[in-house]
């Protein structure tokens, strides 16, 4: 009979922190309690009674018992059971699974949003009621199809789906499938536990390859019920037992394939009793072959993924502790999520900084040995001047901080681009290119250098532009760098001027308020001297002069607007480009000492034209002509807007 054991048969990392939490505490000595049983299996609450561990049910019970530390089991507890257990006097250590809080984080915070809460999960299950708990308006618990259909709440109700986190995951993409059809504003959360789907999937695959299927965990264990089932389902030769005792070993006579699995409540210690009672082997024997490896600080070891959380990685290495590789020390990357990265049942390889971390773990780093591996890398690229790519992973005050497999490397400000970046920030999370320049890992100085990569580009863009480019061309570029006196137009290799005189044929302020940097600007190239390239707005078919002659014939009528003025006169835009001036002695039939008496800077005033100089390109106008004719023809006077 060949047999075959579900690799993710047994504790879970959240079943198996709590459970070790207990008995750390229990060989402290003292009171120690926890509410309700720790897991669902009678085997491993009895051996924690052996040694003190008393199991409390309600609030009620505890208030009759002397004052000392109440754990919290891994299913949870509504919120408000922890000021409950304060207000008691008990010292609190709270073994609530990771994936388990995550959800009571979630529930709060939609529930306050005004969500409907729908957890999918069996209603008298401690940890949907512990769910419930921190359910701030409405919810709904929904365990079956007929649940789900009866659900009845108004169309515009918004809906947040959660899952206890042992639910068959099939069942719940059923059930969530009949709730979307009725058209709620709904969101959606898959928080069945990874490693629950992965031994869910795991025993599907495990029951359809074996004539028979053996679920090991406690009676009352949701999580192995939920196994069996699926088991049943894949193979009709399915058994649930409790322990080896309950075992019928004649039953397994005629089979060539079993396969084995256990619930995440089911101790390691009874998987191999039943395993050694099926392959006729002692359970000594079953230890003799599991050797313990012996490791050693600064070692390399490859474990498989038992369970990840955001901020931290367990490992199974095949020593007598499991490796704890933190955030910090898989990557440099500041907040990442490693749920996101790294999954149950992968393999890794790590390096031990410490065997005990002073928990009983075992310290391991990812990061630096792939930053050692980087550093090879590096000094490959930096030997044979290669161009590296890598993402921007962090913005310092003098440049910025690059990760390649790792290993850490520092481009200055002033190597970072051609021309001088006063907001680095833009780069944040930008691929970069980059090529070593100094390489001293152990002063921790690896120098990249981005800005000879540009200078390098930009000579062959220059060259090529200079190629191509003559006077009179139209080129297209973008704004570069505004300065007072003009816009520098960046045209792919060189840049070119745009003078403020430049910009328009009428009068330009101000060259800041025309353009922004970034902006598109298509010009003509006026000249070129050298490498100076100076470029213009004032095309020859836009020149208002070109038909000036018609529009502002002497005696024709003009309106046009007080641009500027002198002691002399005021000088009217009648278009952009065309001023013409308005002397002093023009502007009334009475006396004016000075324009500013009679007109302001914007003000619109009707003048007749008295000169037209085209050489010169100038115009002369009158307002006293204007009104001359007037009276001699009876009219009213001229108009000048106050």
């Amino acid at each position: 009979m060949k047999i075959t054991t579900a690799k993710s048969a047994g504790f879970c990392f959240g079943v198996q922190r709590a459970v070790e939490l207990v008995y750390e505490e229990a060989d402290k000595g003292g009171n120690v309690y926890t509410l309700g049983p720790i897991i669902h299996n009678e085997e491993v609450v009895h051996d924690l009674m052996e040694k003190g561990v008393k199991v409390i049910e309600t609030l009620e019970e505890l208030k009759g018992n002397a004052k000392g530390t109440i754990i919290i089991r891994s299913h949870g507890v509504p919120e408000i059971t922890y000021q409950q257990l304060k207000d008691l006097g008990f010292e609190i250590i709270d073994a609530t699974c990771p994936f388990v809080r995550k959800i009571h984080k979630i529930v709060d915070q939609h529930s306050k949003d005004g969500y409907h809460i729908v957890i999918i999960g069996d209603p008298s299950h401690p940890e949907v009621e512990g769910i419930i708990g921190w359910c701030k308006g409405g919810f709904t618990v929904v365990e079956n199809v007929i649940e789900a259909e009866k659900i009845n709440l108004p169309v515009n109700t918004k809906v947040c789906i959660v899952s206890q986190t042992t639910f068959n995951y099939k069942k719940f993409q059923d059930l969530v499938e009949i709730i979307t059809k009725k058209g709620y504003d709904i969101f959606v959360l898959n928080t069945i536990c990874n490693a629950t789907q992965e031994r869910q999937t795991e025993a599907a695959q495990l029951a359809k390859a074996s004539d028979a299927m053996l679920v090991i965990g406690g009676n009352h264990s949701s999580n192995t019920r939920k196994l069996y089932e699926i088991c049943k389902k894949e193979c009709e030769n399915t058994y649930y037992i409790q322990k080896l005792s309950d075992l019928d070993l004649n039953l397994f006579k005629s089979y060539r394939n079993v396969g084995i699995t256990a619930g995440a409540s089911t101790p390691n210690n009874i998987i191999k009793e039943v395993l050694t009672g099926m392959s006729e082997k002692s359970f000594e024997q079953l230890l003799e072959e599991e050797k313990v490896v012996a490791i050693s600080n600064g070692e390399v070891v490859e474990g498989i993924v038992l369970g990840v959380k955001e901020d931290e990685i367990i490992l199974n290495i095949g020593y007598k502790s499991e490796g704890i590789i933190t955030r910090s020390e898989y990557t440099n990357t500041p907040n990442v999520d490693l749920t996101k990265l790294v999954h149950v049942g992968d393999k890794m390889q790590a390096k031990i900084l410490k065997v005990n971390d002073g928990e009983g773990q075992v310290a391991l780093t990812y990061k630096r040995l792939a930053a050692e591996k980087g550093n090879k890398r590096l000094e490959e690229a930096f030997n044979n001047k290669e161009v590296l790519t890598a993402r921007v992973a962090e913005v310092l005050n003098g440049g910025l901080s690059v990760i390649v497999d790792e290993a850490r490397v520092f481009i200055p400000a002033s190597l970072i681009s051609d021309s001088y970046e006063k907001n680095l920030e833009k780069y944040a999370g930008e691929q970069i290119e980059f090529v070593i320049t100094e390489f001293n890992p152990k002063k921790r100085r690896i120098i990249g250098d981005r800005k000879q990569l540009l200078v390098a580009k930009r000579e062959v863009l220059k060259k090529d532009l200079f190629e191509k480019i003559q006077v009179g061309m139209t080129v297209e570029g973008t704004v570069k760098n505004i300065t007072d006196f003009g816009a520098f137009i960046d045209l792919g290799g060189a840049d070119g001027l745009l003078h403020i005189s430049e910009m328009s044929w009428g009068r330009v302020e101000n060259p800041k308020k025309v353009f922004k940097v970034g902006d598109t600007v298509k010009a003509y190239i006026k000249d070129i001297q050298g490498e100076k390239i100076a470029l213009s707005l004032k095309f020859a078919n836009q020149n208002p002069w070109a038909n000036a002659m018609e529009k502002y014939a002497v005696g024709t009528e003009v309106t046009g607007k007080v641009a500027r003025m002198t002691d002399f006169g005021a000088f009217i835009e009648l278009e952009p480009g065309v001023d013409a001036l308005l002397h002093v002695s023009q502007i009334s039939k009475e006396h004016v000492e000075k324009p500013a008496d009679a007109l302001r800077i914007g003000q619109e005033i009707t003048a007749k034209v008295v000169d037209f100089n085209a050489d010169d390109k100038k115009i002369s106008l009158s307002i006293k002509a204007l009104t001359a004719d007037s009276e001699n023809t009876g009219e009213a006077a001229p108009y000048v807007e106050a």
